[in-house]
């Protein structure tokens, strides 16, 4: 599966800050509705990235939403990386779950999105019906990742094209890349150019520099999900087990996937939502999370 998966979503547009937030709207079927998730991409992602995941999880009577977040592919941001802080993209978050007016929802951050998401919840628990941390982390990323964001800054004021050019250049000796249709390199080409360079940079610097708040968001009494690939590597599976650990999640293992199970195995992501998100409807209090770490390999 790809981010040009078909699906039954409408594009919708959010009025929630002072720029307008792009989204995808898939309502459940007539008759049915189980609760509202809303999905939140990461770094140089976009709502495209859990394309695969909306019509599965629609048939299974959830209201699904994925936005792009400000300076993300179809929305505009701030002309300054400090627009991009984690604590006012969380915000925007929250006003986008406000606009939906379904009241408490599912929210599920991916990568960055996760940290977006976090704080999120954080800011206002009461607002959410459970948290997926989906291949995120504890705190500020490391390792190959943060050095390939580091080799890209400089590129930065010579505009999106010439920094898309670079990465390009550095993922031709991918197999993935090379086995891409050239219907997915154009899009994904489209949407890095269409984003926004001080966004880039400044989600780099959050990305780069966000502490560990996993005390904070385990005595939030909200219940998570930990999921990630069993491959991903981003943050590192021991080092999301150990997170997992920490808050007290369920904690699922996406096999045969690495940093973007949604896309890379779309069927078992959509059993780990859909179960988790089952089980939180079965709890008595939904203040009250579910005790200990459950593992599981999808």
């Amino acid at each position: 599966m790809t981010q040009l998966a078909p699906h039954r979503a409408t594009r919708v547009v959010f009025s929630v800050s002072d720029y307008p937030v792009a989204g995808w709207d898939a309502p459940p079927p007539a008759g049915i509705h189980r609760g509202t998730a809303l999905f939140v991409p990461g770094y140089t992602g976009s709502k495209e990235d859990f394309a695969p995941l909306f019509d599965p999880l629609t048939d299974a009577g959830y209201r699904v939403v994925a936005i792009d977040q400000p300076g993300q592919f179809e929305s505009p941001g701030p002309e300054s990386p400090l627009g991009y802080t984690v604590a006012r993209l969380a915000d925007v978050v929250r006003a986008v779950v406000a606009a939906l007016g379904d009241g408490p929802v599912h929210l599920v951050g991916h990568s960055f999105g996760g940290l977006v998401s976090r704080g999120a919840v954080l800011s206002a628990p009461g607002e959410f019906r459970s948290l997926t941390l989906l291949c995120s982390g504890p705190e500020a990323i490391v390792g190959a990742r943060r050095d390939r964001m580091a080799r890209l800054e400089p590129l930065l004021p010579l505009g999106m094209a010439a920094v898309y050019e670079a990465v390009e250049e550095g993922a031709r000796l991918d197999p993935k890349w090379q086995e891409a249709s050239p219907e997915l390199k154009a899009f994904l080409k489209k949407r890095f150019v269409a984003s926004s360079a001080a966004g880039l940079r400044g989600m780099g610097d959050a990305l780069g520099s966000e502490p560990d708040r996993t005390a904070e968001l385990a005595a939030a009494g909200l219940p998570l999900l930990v999921c990630h690939g069993e491959h991903d590597d981003a943050w590192l599976p021991p080092v999301q087990a150990d997170m997992a650990r920490r808050l007290g999640a369920r904690h699922v293992v996406i096999p045969q996937a690495a940093h973007s199970p949604a896309i890379e195995n779309s069927a078992q992501t959509v059993v780990a939502l859909e179960q988790f998100w089952r089980s939180v409807d079965d709890l008595d209090d939904r203040a009250v999370p579910a005790s200990g770490v459950h593992t599981e390999t999808q």
